[in-house]
């Protein structure tokens, strides 16, 4: 497997966006507000591409997952971390991880940051087990209920 960045040469927008969709469907009906992956587009893909820092995990030209990291001031914040279902459980969300946490040294920021949603328990016990820990919890604009959690990875210098 290799990882490769998001550059102006990125034709598989397509592609890339139903990665990102098939891998966030389990979601679909469990969390409220629904995903902002629904809203994505091919063109908001690309902006995002532009805006952020982006990612793509391939075994030889099959898309396997990918990240979208911005950064922050003292974190790096980590987005859209998206595995093929096929590809689950076989260390893809792992190496891209790894890579982020790379890249948040790189810049000198200490912190790696993301958000999940409440009702996805399975993703804050995987994220635990990566290092993460809960930092707040939070609330989507008109709720006045906890709808996510934002988690940070302290890194070791």
């Amino acid at each position: 497997m290799r990882i490769v960045r998001i550059d102006e040469s990125f034709s598989r927008w397509n592609e890339l966006l139903q990665l990102i969709l098939s891998s966030f469907a389990y979601m679909n009906g469990r969390i409220n507000p629904p995903s902002s992956a629904l809203s994505l587009t091919l063109q908001s893909l690309a902006e995002k591409a532009t805006n952020e820092i982006g990612y793509v995990a391939l075994e030889d030209e099959d898309l396997l997952g990918c990240m979208f990291l911005r950064p922050e001031p003292e974190c790096l914040y980590l987005g859209k971390l998206a595995v093929a279902p096929k590809a689950q459980g076989k260390s893809v969300g792992r190496k891209l991880l790894q890579l982020a946490e790379a890249i948040a040294k790189a810049r000198s920021l200490p912190t790696l940051r993301l958000d999940t949603r409440i009702e996805l328990t399975d993703n804050h016990t995987v994220f635990a087990a990566w290092g993460f820990e809960k930092t707040a919890e939070k609330s989507h604009p008109g709720f006045d209920r906890v709808t996510y959690i934002e988690m940070r990875k302290v890194l070791a210098t």
